[in-house]
């Protein structure tokens, strides 16, 4: 056994574990990425094998995908799928009325394509992840490879009008290359530290040519489920107007924790 668990990853982890209590039987579900949506996969995982959960999941990557596989989900796509019940996914950052900001994975287009496409949005996050005003949290925007500099000099001076505080924009690397989305684009990280109209930022940013997507979630996210470190989580419902709190007694002797430290 490899110990405990981190306060952070206890905090992702119940968010999790409390958000897979969404999942129905005969849902598809959209599988976010990232640390935080791992998690989900795998209690999602354990709920298949264990108590029969039959679920179809749409992954939002392939490492998702791969993940889900591992753990017995049936995985298909989303022209398979055509609509999804629900979509449950983590966030880099999220605000008082839950628009979000995503893509710190690289995956953000297609989470952003899969949520659009579900009836209800959960959003899994360690309270860290929630800001005040979003900005902190560099918001990626995917770009197509062909002339992307050109791009880039578009993104900045349109920043020169917007809301925002800073305009320093970065190309993403892989090591000593520039990272590829699955969808074989690259992503600009705009360095932006506050954004005062993500509204007005999310319209003009997909108006440029070259721009595909950019990580702004505005209006999809219907609940967030929040972790915190002592195992304490907060459902808040945008829709409902409602805060709920639960605790989840966090046992050491959890299969899916014990499967992980092994």
């Amino acid at each position: 056994m490899g110990g405990e668990l981190s306060p952070i990853d206890k905090a992702k982890f119940v968010a999790a574990k409390r958000a897979a209590e969404f999942v129905e039987d005969g849902m598809r579900v959209g599988l976010g990425t990232g640390s935080t949506a791992a998690w989900l996969v795998r209690c999602l995982g354990e709920m298949v094998r264990d108590d029969g959960l039959k679920i179809k999941g749409v992954p939002t990557s392939t490492r998702t995908a791969e993940l889900a596989r591992d753990v017995g989900i049936e995985v298909i796509s989303l022209d398979e799928a055509r609509w999804l019940d629900l979509t449950i996914d983590g966030a880099d950052e999220f605000d008082g009325e839950l628009n979000l900001v995503k893509g710190g994975g690289g995956a953000l287009l297609q989470e952003k394509i899969v949520a659009t496409a579900s009836d209800q949005m959960i959003v899994i996050a360690d309270v860290g992840k929630e800001v005040e005003r979003l900005g902190s949290f560099p918001l990626p925007v995917e770009v197509i490879p062909f002339g992307w500099q050109t791009t880039k000099a578009l993104i900045e001076e349109t920043l020169v009008s917007m809301d925002v505080l800073g305009r320093n924009t970065t190309l993403r690397m892989n090591g000593d290359v520039p990272f590829f989305t699955d969808e074989g684009n690259h992503i600009l990280d705009l360095h932006l530290n506050r954004i005062g109209n993500p509204r007005q930022l999310s319209l003009v940013m997909n108006q440029i040519p070259g721009v595909v997507e950019n990580g702004l979630f505005l209006d999809i996210c219907d609940k967030v489920v929040v972790g915190f470190g002592d195992g304490k989580v907060e459902i808040r419902d945008i829709n409902a107007g409602t805060v709920e709190t639960d605790r989840l007694d966090f046992l050491e002797d959890d299969n899916l924790f014990t499967d992980l430290m092994e």
